[in-house]
């Protein structure tokens, strides 16, 4: 069941309540005068609160986040289709400016702030339980602008008409996260169901700070471009502490098989998810990762069906990248196609037997990708068993099968922001730098409870932090977190793709590590400045 019963639930109900409250005659005194104390009222209130996130996670901000990491590369075909004023090239050459629109999702959060701070001023304030989900989230978007742009304003309150704000230091704003979520964690729910689904619980709130404290010294430095991976973390015990709150509660587990937790069929009812966008190609739209690594042709040799609408297929994976899926069994393997392509089966999801015929030849993906010329187009030629047929693809976000073409590409898979997954190995990532060990946990132990439920070869030694960043590869990939891990791990910078070789200069702009404030945000903010260096 997907969580948009729930909202249309909702949107029932609450049609249903104005429909019966038609009697023009009833004396005005009985009227509301304030928003109503109730269950029902409050959560109808607080839905307008919890999914400003879906536009930005289901195109720009995954672009953003996959494109600049060593996971993906994207092209045009002849140097101008699917160029797009190089909205995902710029990206993943690491020459984006303030004006590209895969880094413009600024406003989309601050708009998500500004309706949270409305609503908890309406409904009593930071002290009412009610507004304690709505807090949470506040600093889930908070966290996003933190981690994405460096300095962001602090935006607490409501403001006052014509009210000026400047922006704050981004360690400010971790301090501000945290302690949000430590004044609201024992107020938030603590039921894992559909009607929690997608919204803020306690173990969102832990995982949350899981994250901010992993991260902590990159986020408390002054100057991103000199933070180093050796830098002091005095948080990671609590890192410790909160993974061990998400783990002792007993409501997350693997039992879910890796590639169905991706399917367009995902949900409440996928266990090792803690907190996910909703996505319905019908009343919740905005998730179309499928449409850019789609075979321009046919697309039968992907998904089984012939999709309603046009594709881009101007996304592949790095090499680099592709080459870290080489563990014997890897369930994990199966999210990323290459070599010859077969038929695939729509209802299984699984290849069959039988080949991919286009033209009379069977498609077959080079891992590699030749570009026609080394410039910032990224080039390729616009041929089925030529351009279109380089580089590896994607397949976790199988395609919607049931899209139609009025639907324009819209899926239904839910996008995972927090799993249970994740936990297991920011803890053990936060035992190899120095944490305390707890319950009998050791980085090994926690590993193979990932590799255990994937069916790839249990690891025999202490894993090292570069082991470990590979393990997050296989089992993040398009998740959005591998621009957040290189950083971490000091790696963003490395060599991958045709990055340092169409753009050398890429090798050394740390100050890349947060993008800049987009122009329209300046325009605006005119006492504001732009981040150093850009």
């Amino acid at each position: 069941m997907k969580a948009k019963h729930i909202q249309s639930f909702m949107a029932v109900a609450l049609l249903a309540l104005a429909a019966s409250c038609t009697d023009l005659d009833v004396n005005i005194e009985s009227q509301y005068t304030e928003f109503p104390d109730s269950e029902l009222a409050a959560e109808a209130k607080a839905a307008n609160a919890y999914y400003a996130m879906r536009g930005p996670l289901g195109r720009h901000y995954n672009i953003a986040q996959t494109l600049s990491s060593d996971e993906t590369m994207s092209f045009s075909f002849n140097g101008s289709d699917y160029y797009d004023n190089g909205e995902r090239i710029h990206i993943a050459l690491h020459s984006w400016t303030p004006d590209d629109v895969a880094i413009g999702y600024w406003e989309s959060l601050t708009g998500g702030i500004t309706t949270c701070n409305s609503l908890i001023n309406e409904m009593g304030g930071d002290g009412v339980d009610a507004t304690a989900t709505i807090r949470a989230v506040r600093a889930y978007y908070l966290w996003v602008l933190m981690d994405s742009y460096g300095d962001v304003p602090l935006l607490d309150h409501v403001l006052a008409e014509d009210e000026a704000i400047d922006r704050a230091p981004r360690a400010d704003i971790a301090r501000f996260i945290e302690s949000e979520l430590l004044a609201v964690i024992d107020r938030l729910p603590t039921d894992v169901n559909i009607s929690t689904y997608g919204k803020p619980t306690r173990w969102m709130a832990d995982a949350l700070l899981a994250k901010l404290y992993l991260n902590w010294a990159v986020y408390t430095c002054g100057d991103v471009a000199a933070y180093t991976p050796a830098a002091s973390n005095n948080k990671l015990n609590d890192a410790v502490a909160v993974c061990d709150d998400i783990i002792a509660s007993g409501k997350f587990d693997l039992t879910d098989s890796y590639m169905t937790k991706f399917n367009p069929e995902n949900g409440a009812h996928i266990k090792d998810f803690i907190y996910a966008m909703p996505f319905d190609r019908e009343t919740q739209q905005g998730m179309t990762y499928a449409r850019f690594w789609t075979h321009r042709n046919g697309n039968t040799g992907f998904y089984g069906v012939t999709l309603p609408s046009s594709v881009g297929g101007c996304l592949a994976v790095n090499p680099e990248f592709a080459d870290k899926f080489n563990l014997p069994g890897d369930d994990r393997n199966e999210q990323i196609i290459g070599g010859p392509l077969f038929v695939r089966d729509p209802n299984t999801y699984k290849a069959t037997t039988t080949p991919w015929i286009v033209n009379g030849q069977q498609v077959t993906l080079t891992k590699d990708v030749t570009l026609d010329r080394l410039d910032e187009t990224m080039p390729v030629d616009n041929t089925p068993h030529g351009g279109r047929s380089q580089g590896y693809r994607s397949i976790k976000f199988y395609m919607d099968l049931k899209t139609t073409a009025a639907q324009s590409r819209n899926q239904s898979n839910d996008v995972p922001i927090f799993r249970y997954a994740d936990i297991l190995l920011m803890k053990a990532e936060a035992i190899l730098r120095g944490a305390t060990a707890t319950n009998g946990d050791t980085p090994t132990s926690l590993i193979n409870r990932i590799r255990d439920y994937v069916h790839a070869p249990q690891i025999t030694q202490a894993p090292t932090l570069d082991d470990l960043l590979d393990e997050r590869a296989r089992e993040f990939a398009d998740e959005n977190w591998r621009r957040n891990d290189l950083i971490r791990f000091g790696k963003f910078e490395d060599d991958w793709g045709y990055k340092h070789i169409i753009n050398p200069s890429a090798k050394t702009e740390r100050y890349r590590r947060i993008f800049p404030v987009p122009t329209y945000i300046l325009n605006t903010n005119t006492n504001w400045s732009q981040n150093d260096r850009y």
